[in-house]
């Protein structure tokens, strides 16, 4: 009776000893399983914020694309309205070669105007550098006076003691 009683003894302790190495192993596996659901959240939320991204970019292409596409109808139509006037008969060829010279003109406007406005960009680009550079300055400074605070408030505070 005392030996059933130890072997039962036995094996109850092995099969507690198996209990805790699978519990032990289950633990692990979850720990491994929520890891890996943060990692994956993680990169959930970054392809999310991605994807969101991209969505703005699109919804940005989309209008301008919008935009295009409304400019080049007007400009086709314009097109055809000219060439229609270009086989017209002899009478128009005057009103015509009037409307390109208005277009030259406009164009040669708005090249000039392009131009200024490059200038403009370069100045305004010029100025930013300058503006950064005073900055970056100002900011070595403010970091020297820090340091050499701190280093008064160190020898005050050894002063003290």
């Amino acid at each position: 009776m005392k030996k059933v009683l130890l072997e039962m003894e036995d094996q109850k302790n092995s099969y507690e000893q198996k209990a805790k190495e699978s519990l032990q192993k289950v633990l692990e596996e979850k720990m491994n399983a929520e890891q890996q659901l943060q990692s994956t959240q993680r990169s959930l939320a970054q392809a999310e914020q991605k994807c969101e991204e991209w969505r703005s970019q699109y919804e940005a292409l989309k209008e301008d694309w919008r935009t295009l596409g409304t400019q080049h109808r007007e400009l086709e139509s314009q097109l055809h309205v000219l060439q229609s006037k270009l086989q017209g008969a002899d009478s128009r060829d005057l009103q015509m070669n009037q409307a390109l010279r208005f277009l030259e003109n406009e164009h040669q406007e708005l090249q000039a105007k392009i131009e200024c406005l490059q200038g403009d960009r370069d100045l305004c680009s010029l100025y930013t550098q300058d503006l950064q550079g005073l900055l970056q300055n100002q900011s070595l400074q403010l970091q020297e006076q820090e340091k050499l605070l701190t280093k008064k408030g160190q020898q005050i505070y050894y002063h003290k003691f």
